[in-house]
């Protein structure tokens, strides 16, 4: 049975990275620097992508892209939240980031049991306390949900978006 989960789960996050990745190589180097909406909201889903694989939770999470938290009155229009890239970071370099976490997230889930879904994730506030289990549907939504609006991007700068990924193409 966990083994028959592991691969679906497997199957749907790593297509919805996936298709993070397609949107991201999609969108034209010209643009990288001038329309940053794209920049920002690349980043921020790949900065969450590796903060809830983060398992268990860590308290001094550094992602593999520096950033810094902003002052609210010094936040470019562009960005989400208050996370502020050290730099604008090139596509290959997003790129590369999003393979790095997506090797992680199939290395965590090839290594799931049915001890370790259940195994609880909880943010030092308490914002967050969920499963394993739930915490990783919950990074898939996200990682989709951001993949979405790339592709909504996408659609209304160049007319074209990647199409769906309905699984990876990769076993577990």
């Amino acid at each position: 049975m966990i083994n028959g989960l592991n691969e679906s789960l497997w199957k749907q996050f790593g297509a919805s990275i996936d298709m993070l990745k397609n949107a991201i190589a999609l969108w034209p180097e010209e643009k990288w620097n001038t329309e940053k909406k794209f920049f920002y909201n690349a980043y921020h889903c790949l900065v969450f992508l590796e903060y809830y694989l983060n398992i268990p939770w860590k308290k001094n999470f550094s992602p593999a892209l520096p950033f810094t938290s902003a002052d609210p009155d010094k936040i470019p229009a562009e960005a989400i939240d208050d996370m502020i890239p050290d730099r604008i970071y090139s596509k290959a370099e997003l790129l590369s980031y999003l393979q790095s976490s997506r090797e992680k997230c199939h290395a965590l889930i090839l290594g799931l049991t049915a001890e370790k879904l259940v195994e609880r994730w909880v943010e030092e506030d308490g914002n967050r306390n969920y499963s394993v289990f739930e915490l990783l549907i919950y990074n898939m939504r996200h990682v989709q949900h951001h993949a979405a609006q790339l592709n909504l991007y996408l659609r209304q700068n160049i007319n074209n978006a990647p199409r769906w990924v309905s699984r990876a193409k990769d076993d577990l």
